[in-house]
C-alpha cells in the first residue's frame, strides 16, 4: 500500500505538471485506472485522500478548453470519475464549485448518440445527482427532459446504458422540484408505458434491473400528491396491477413486486375511517377538564372538527421524516437514538425520599395498615388451630373495617359487613329478555352470621343436585361436609417440590352427591383439555339475574334488545334447554353464577346489560402447545394485493354494514342473513362497526378510549352466523402501532361455545395468513399528536368455523374483566385457613363508581406473645399493583399467580407470608378494563404517566396508592419491593425494567464522580433469581436505566420519590417467548400464571440473600429443588432495551406506504442476491434498513 501511494503521488505530479499534454495525462490516467480496478475500495480511499478527485476535475476543467477536446481524454476521465465518486463524501460539492458539473451535462448533450462517451458521463451524473442541491441545479438546466430523451422510446439497443440512465433519472426525481417537473412534463404516462412496455417483451427477464429502475422512478414521482394524482389518472393502479400478478409464479421477479406494491399502497386515496366522529362511541364527562394535555384539547375543539385528512405537501418530505412516531406509548422511543431518552440530570437520578405530602394530610392512609398495629389480644390462636374453629380469618377488634364476609364491592346498596352471605346464596334469576339496566343486587335482612368451619383447599368439593345449580359449599355446622376421597397427603418435601415444579396445576376436585348417587361410587375428574361430562341445563336464551347473555343456536345471537327483529328461534322454541359445562369441575376458583352477581354490581359507562359466554363459562388453559405461527411467504403482498382489488374492481365490493355502535338503538343491523352478525356489547368489549366488504371478508373499526380518539389496539367481539367451513378474513384497519407481534409469529384468541358446551371451555390461538401493515386511512393530524401524514395499520387474518350455529368470540389478548377479578377474589377469601391473614378493602372508588379493591395477605402470628407480634408487624413489605393499562390482560393473569400462590397452603406459601406482608393493588384501572378502554381511565388518560402529580378526582386510583406509599415513606415503612404488572406487545418473553443510577451513566456517557455512582446492586437480585428459576423470563431484555420520558411512571416515581431501590415494571409479553423451555411457543394464562407464582418464589430467595433466616430448612431444600430445574442463564451486561427483538424474515415485510419507515424490520429473503449486486440494496424494499422497536 506505500508503494501504491508514492505512485499516487507520482501521478498527482505528473498530472498537475502536464494538464496540457494529451498523451502524457492519458498515459496517467491508463496506469491510474488499472490501480484503481483492483483494490476493493481502499486504493480508491486513498487516491481520494490524496486530493485526486480535485486533480481530476481540474483536468477535465482544463481539457474541455481545448477545442475540440478529446473524446478519448474525457472517455477516460469520466471512467475514472465514476470509481472515484462513490468513496467520496464531497464528490457532489467539488464538482458543482468546480464547475465540471455543467461540464459533463454539456458533453451529454452533445453525445446523445456517442454510446461510447455517453455511458461514463451517464454514471458520473448519476453521483452527482445524489446531492439534493445538485440535483435542483441539474433540474433547472432541463436534464430530467434529457434523461427522458434517453430512456425512450422502448429498445433492446444498449441496455447498459439505459439502465444507468435510469438510475441517473431515479436519483434526480427523488427532488421534489424535479418530481414536480416530471409530472408537469406529462412523464409519469411514458414511464408506466414504457414499463409496460419492458414488462411485455422481456419473457425472459433477463431485464429486470431496467424494469425496477422504471418503477424507482415511479416510486419517487409519487412521493408528492401531484405525482399520486398523476398516477391515478394514467391508470397506474391497475397497470401496475396487472404486470405485478403477472410476475408473482417468477419467484426472481419479487422486487419487481415488492416495489409496484410499495407504489400501489401509496397512491392509494386517502380515506377516513368510516366513523362520523373518531373519538369514543361513548361519551363520559368529566368533573372537570384538565387545563393542558390531549384531554383538554379533545374537549376545545368545535364540534364536527376532530378527523382532519391531510391535503397538504407536508408529507412529501423524505418520507423517514414523516413516519415519526413520537406518541408516548409502552416502552418505545420512536424516531429517536438509544441515547436521547436517557435521563442525564444526576440531580433527577439521584432519589428524594421525600413523601412530599405533610403528615398530616397522610395520617387517614393509616386504616389500611392495620396490621402495623394490631395486638391480637382478642384473638383465640388455640381454637384457630382446631378444626371447629368459628371464624376462618381474623377481624382485628371491633373498630376494623374488615369482615368476615366474602368481597363485596361497594355499591350503593352495599351489604353490611357483618353479613356472611353463603356464596351458593343468588339473586332472582327472573327477568324479561331484553333489559338493559342492571338490577342492583337485592339486600337480604341482615342477621347474625353463622359460625364458619376453617376451610383448607383440601376440604373443597363440588356438590352437584339434580334440580339446583352447582354450587362450592362451605364446611359449617349446618352443612353436613365430606372430605375428598384421595390419596392421603404427601410428605412436606414432596409438597414443597409439587410446588415449585407444578405451582399452576389445577386442583383435582372429586365429584360427589347426586350425580354419583347411582353409579357406584366417585368419579374422578377427568384431566384438563378433557371434556366435561357434567352438564348444567340453562333456558335459552340465557337470562341470568337480570343479565342477558349470547343464546347458541337459531343461526345467529339473540341481542337482548328491541331493535329489529328478535332472531329465529331455536327448535325448542322460547323454553329450550341449553346444556353448558360444568365448568367448575376444572376451574375450582370460577362459579357463573357468583360471575354474574359481581357483572350486577359493576358500572359501566354503557350500561353493559350482557355477559359475554367465555367470561360466564370461564377459561381452562389447554394442554396442547401452541407454537408461534410460521410466516407465510408473501401472505402481506397478497393481502394488500386484494385490498388494491377495492380499486381496480370496485363492482366486487359489498361495502354494508353490519355493526355500528354509533346507532345506539339498533347496533345490529339485520339481513337476510348472508352476513356475520357481531356484538361486543358486554364488559371489556371493543368492537365499534363492522362492514362486510366481500361475501366473506369483514373491515372491523376498533372504538377509541373513551375521552380519547386514539389508542386503538384491544379487542373482544362476538361473531355469529357463520358458516361451517368457509374461510372469513377479518380485517382491524384502525391500529395505530408502526409494528406488532402479529407479523412474528402471534395469533389472535377464539373462544367457540358450541367447544366450551362439548366441555372444552377455552380460549385457543388461532388464525392463518396473518400480518400487520399500514393501510390506505388517513390518521387525523389531531390524533396523531399534531403529525401530518400518517396512517393507520390493519391487521389482518383468516380463519374458518367448525361448527354449525356457533357463536365465537376473538379477543387480543385472554381477557380478564374487573367482574372476574372481583369473582376471584371472592373465591380466594372464601379458601382462606386460619393461618393465612388476609384482609380485602376498597382503597377508593373510581371515576365510574367501581370499587378499587386492595389486599393485605401475611401470615398470622404464632401467638399474641411480644416476640410474635414484633415479627408479624415488623415484617418487611412487598408493594404489588397491576392492570394500568386495561389492554394489558396478561398483568391480570400474571397477577392471578400471585394471588392464588400466596393463599395457598404450601410450605412455599405459608413460609413466604410469613416473611413479608403484601399489599396488592389487583386492578389500578377498573374503568378502563370495565369499558374496553386500551391505555386509559375514564378521564382519557394514561393512569401512568400521572405518578408525578395525580388528581384526586381525574386519577383516584393513582392519588391514592401513591399516598399510601408516602404514608409508608412517613413512618420508615417504606416497601422492600415494588412491582407493577404490566404487558408488552411489541417484545417476547417476560422481563423487567428497574432503576439504576449507574447504568443510566453509563449510557448516557454524562460525566460523574465516583460519588455520584455510589449504589447498592441489590435491584439486580430480583430480576437475576427470576431469570434462573422462571422458564419465561429474560434478563438479556431486562433494563434499568431512566428515561425522561417515564419519569411520571410508577416505577421511576416509586424509585425516586419514595426511596424504593427494588422498583420494578414486570412486563409480560403478549405473544411467546424465543428463549428457554418455552421458546417458539405462544405464551397462555397457564405460563402467564406461572410467572406470578415464580414471582413469588424469586421473593423467597431473596429473602434469603437479605439476610432474613425464618424457616432456613425449607429455603435450603427450596433452593435444591430449584437448582434442579433452573435453566442456565447466561450472564450479559445490560443493554439498553429498544431495538426489535426479532431475527429477519424471508419475506420483506413493508411497513410503511412510503419509503424508509424507521419502524420497518428487514426481511430480506434475496440476501445473496443484494450481496451479489449492491448497486440495488433497495430492490426488495425501502424499509429493510431499517430495525426499531
Amino acid at each position: 500500500m506505500i508503494y501504491i501511494t508514492m505512485l499516487f503521488d507520482k501521478c498527482s505530479v505528473f498530472l498537475r505538471q502536464n494538464t496540457r499534454d494529451v498523451q502524457t495525462t492519458l498515459n496517467i490516467l491508463y496506469i491510474l485506472s488499472e490501480l484503481l480496478t483492483v483494490g476493493r475500495g481502499r486504493r480508491v480511499g486513498v487516491f481520494v485522500s490524496k486530493g485526486g478527485t480535485g486533480i481530476l476535475f481540474q483536468i477535465l476543467i482544463t481539457a474541455i478548453k481545448e477545442l475540440p477536446p478529446s473524446e478519448e481524454l474525457m472517455l477516460q476521465l469520466h471512467s475514472l470519475l465514476a470509481k472515484v465518486g462513490p468513496k467520496d463524501r464531497k464528490f457532489g460539492v467539488k464538482a458543482r464549485l468546480s464547475g465540471a458539473l455543467n461540464i459533463t451535462v454539456n458533453l451529454i448533450k452533445q453525445n446523445l448518440q456517442n454510446t461510447k462517451l455517453l455511458l461514463p458521463c451517464l454514471q458520473v451524473l448519476r453521483v452527482y445527482s445524489t446531492n439534493s442541491v445538485n440535483a435542483i441545479s441539474l433540474g433547472k438546466n432541463g436534464v430530467v427532459e434529457l434523461m427522458f430523451k434517453i430512456v425512450t422510446p422502448y429498445s433492446k439497443k444498449n441496455t447498459s446504458l439505459l439502465k444507468v440512465a435510469l438510475d441517473a433519472l431515479g436519483a434526480l426525481l427523488k427532488s421534489k422540484t424535479n418530481a414536480r417537473r416530471a409530472v408537469d412534463g406529462g412523464h409519469v404516462p411514458v414511464l408506466l408505458a414504457l414499463y409496460q412496455d419492458w414488462h411485455r417483451n422481456d419473457t425472459r427477464h433477463r431485464h429486470m434491473l431496467i424494469r425496477k429502475g422504471l418503477l424507482v422512478c415511479l416510486r419517487n414521482i409519487t412521493n408528492i400528491k401531484l405525482g399520486r394524482k398523476a398516477f391515478l389518472d394514467a391508470d397506474g393502479m391497475r397497470i401496475l396491477y396487472n404486470s405485478s400478478t403477472e410476475c408473482l409464479p417468477v419467484r426472481t421477479l419479487d422486487p419487481l413486486v415488492n416495489t409496484s406494491s410499495l407504489i400501489m399502497r401509496k397512491c392509494f386515496p386517502k380515506n377516513r375511517l368510516p366513523l362520523p366522529t373518531i373519538k369514543s362511541a361513548f361519551q363520559y364527562q368529566l368533573p372537570h377538564v384538565p387545563a393542558v394535555g390531549p384531554v383538554a384539547q379533545l374537549y376545545s375543539q368545535p364540534p364536527g372538527v376532530d378527523d382532519v385528512v391531510d391535503e397538504s405537501d407536508d408529507n412529501e418530505e423524505t418520507d423517514a421524516d414523516t413516519e415519526n412516531d413520537t406518541e408516548n406509548d409502552e416502552d418505545e422511543k420512536d424516531q429517536r437514538s438509544a441515547n436521547d431518552d436517557i435521563e442525564t440530570d444526576l440531580n433527577k437520578l439521584h432519589p428524594k425520599k421525600n413523601p412530599g405530602r405533610p403528615f398530616e394530610e397522610l395520617r387517614v392512609y393509616e386504616r389500611f395498615f392495620l396490621e402495623l398495629s394490631e395486638d391480637f389480644q382478642g384473638y383465640n390462636f388455640e381454637s384457630s388451630k382446631s378444626a371447629s374453629t368459628t371464624s376462618s380469618s381474623f377481624s382485628s377488634s371491633s373498630t376494623s373495617t374488615r369482615s368476615t364476609r366474602p368481597i363485596i364491592v361497594p355499591t350503593a346498596q352495599a351489604l353490611s359487613p357483618k353479613l356472611v352471605p353463603k356464596s351458593g346464596s343468588q339473586g332472582d334469576c327472573n327477568s324479561t329478555k331484553g333489559q338493559h339496566t342492571l338490577p342492583s343486587p337485592s339486600v337480604p335482612t341482615p342477621t347474625p352470621p353463622a359460625p364458619l368451619t376453617p376451610l383448607e383447599l383440601d376440604t373443597i368439593h363440588l356438590t352437584k343436585d339434580q334440580d339446583k345449580k352447582e354450587e362450592a359449599r362451605i364446611p359449617s355446622p349446618d352443612t353436613c361436609t365430606t372430605l375428598s376421597s384421595l390419596a392421603r397427603p404427601p410428605s412436606q418435601g414432596q409438597m414443597i417440590e409439587q410446588d415449585l415444579a407444578h405451582v399452576l396445576e389445577c386442583v383435582s376436585l372429586e365429584e360427589e352427591g347426586a350425580l354419583n348417587t347411582g353409579e357406584g361410587g366417585g368419579r374422578g375428574v377427568k384431566q384438563e383439555g378433557s371434556p366435561v361430562n357434567a352438564t348444567r341445563h340453562i333456558q335459552s336464551p340465557l337470562l341470568l339475574g337480570g343479565i342477558a347473555t349470547r343464546r347458541v343456536g337459531g343461526g345467529g345471537s339473540n341481542w337482548g334488545s328491541d331493535c329489529g327483529s328478535e332472531g329465529a328461534e331455536d327448535e325448542g322454541g322460547e323454553g329450550a334447554v341449553l346444556e353448558v359445562p360444568d365448568t367448575a369441575l376444572l376451574l375450582p376458583l370460577h362459579d357463573p353464577d357468583l360471575y354474574v352477581e359481581m357483572v350486577k354490581g359493576t358500572h359501566s359507562v354503557p350500561q353493559y346489560a350482557e355477559v359475554a359466554y367465555p367470561d360466564y363459562f370461564g377459561h381452562v388453559a389447554p394442554t396442547f402447545r401452541e407454537p408461534l405461527q410460521e410466516r407465510v411467504y408473501g401472505v402481506q403482498r397478497s393481502k394488500i394485493f386484494q385490498d388494491t382489488e377495492r380499486l381496480i374492481h370496485p363492482n366486487d365490493i359489498v361495502d354494508k354494514v353490519v355493526y355500528d355502535l354509533d346507532i345506539p338503538s339498533c347496533p345490529v343491523i339485520e339481513d337476510d342473513g348472508e352476513s356475520l352478525k357481531f356484538n361486543s356489547q358486554f364488559e371489556s368489549g371493543n368492537l365499534r362497526k363492522a362492514v362486510q366488504i366481500r361475501k366473506y371478508e369483514y373491515d372491523l373499526v376498533l372504538n377509541s378510549d373513551i375521552n380519547s380518539n386514539h389508542y386503538h389496539q384491544w379487542f373482544y367481539f362476538e361473531v355469529s352466523g357463520m358458516r361451517v367451513g368457509t374461510t372469513y378474513r377479518f380485517n382491524i384497519i384502525n391500529s395505530e402501532k408502526s409494528n406488532s407481534q402479529f407479523n412474528y409469529g402471534m395469533q389472535v384468541l377464539m373462544y367457540s361455545v358450541q367447544e366450551a358446551i362439548s366441555g372444552r371451555p377455552r380460549w385457543v390461538r388461532t388464525g392463518t395468513d396473518i400480518c400487520y401493515y399500514k393501510n390506505h386511512f388517513a390518521r387525523s393530524s389531531i390524533a396523531a399528536g399534531g403529525q401530518k401524514g400518517k396512517s393507520y395499520y390493519t391487521m389482518t387474518f383468516s380463519t374458518s368455523f367448525s361448527h354449525k350455529d356457533d357463536v365465537c368470540y376473538f379477543a387480543y389478548h385472554y381477557p380478564y374483566t374487573y367482574s372476574t377479578l372481583k369473582m376471584h377474589l371472592s373465591k380466594l377469601e372464601a379458601l382462606r385457613t386460619p393461618q393465612i391473614y388476609l384482609r380485602q378493602d376498597v382503597l377508593c372508588k373510581t371515576l365510574g363508581g367501581n370499587g378499587c379493591p386492595l389486599l393485605t395477605i401475611t401470615a398470622m402470628p404464632e401467638s399474641n406473645s411480644n416476640d410474635h407480634i414484633c415479627q408479624f408487624r415488623n415484617r418487611p413489605l412487598i408493594f404489588l399493583s397491576a392492570r394500568v393499562h386495561p389492554g394489558e390482560t396478561n398483568a391480570s393473569w400474571v397477577m392471578k399467580g400471585t394471588l392464588e400462590f400466596l393463599m395457598s397452603t404450601s410450605p412455599l406459601a405459608a413460609s413466604l407470608r410469613e416473611a413479608y406482608i403484601f399489599k396488592i393493588i389487583p386492578m389500578l384501572n377498573p374503568d378502563g378494563v370495565v369499558n374496553g378502554n386500551h391505555r386509559c381511565s375514564l378521564s382519557g388518560e394514561d393512569l401512568n404517566r400521572q405518578w408525578q402529580n395525580p388528581n384526586p378526582e381525574l386519577h383516584p386510583t393513582i392519588y391514592h396508592t401513591k399516598s399510601l406509599l408516602q404514608y409508608l415513606a412517613h413512618i420508615q415503612r417504606a416497601p422492600l419491593v415494588f412491582c407493577d404488572y404490566h404487558g408488552h406487545s411489541r417484545k417476547k418473553n417476560v422481563f423487567m425494567y428497574g432503576c439504576s443510577v449507574k447504568e443510566t451513566v453509563w449510557q448516557s456517557n454524562i460525566s460523574a464522580t465516583s460519588s455520584d455512582l455510589q449504589e447498592d446492586l441489590g435491584y439486580r437480585a430480583l430480576p437475576k433469581i427470576l431469570s434462573q428459576i422462571a422458564p419465561a423470563f429474560s434478563m438479556a431484555s431486562c433494563s434499568f436505566v431512566v428515561e425522561r420520558s417515564k419519569e411520571s411512571t410508577a416505577r421511576v416515581v416509586v424509585w425516586r420519590e419514595i426511596g424504593v431501590q427494588c422498583s420494578y415494571t414486570m412486563e409480560s409479553t403478549l405473544c411467546g417467548c424465543d428463549q428457554g423451555k418455552y421458546k417458539g411457543l405462544q405464551i397462555g394464562t397457564r405460563e402467564l400464571e406461572e410467572m406470578g407464582a415464580q414471582f413469588c418464589v424469586a421473593l423467597l430467595r431473596l429473602k434469603r440473600l437479605t439476610g432474613l433466616r425464618n424457616h432456613q430448612h425449607l429455603l435450603d431444600l427450596e433452593s435444591d429443588i430449584i437448582g434442579t430445574q433452573a435453566k442456565v442463564v447466561s450472564s450479559s451486561p445490560t443493554t439498553y432495551v429498544m431495538e426489535e427483538d426479532e431475527p429477519p424474515f424471508l419475506e420483506p415485510i413493508d411497513y410503511s406506504a412510503e419509503s424508509n419507515d424507521e419502524d420497518a424490520e428487514p426481511e430480506n429473503e434475496h440476501a445473496a442476491e443484494v450481496q451479489g449486486n449492491p448497486d440495488h440494496l433497495d430492490q426488495l424494499s425501502d424499509s429493510e434498513t431499517n430495525h426499531r422497536d
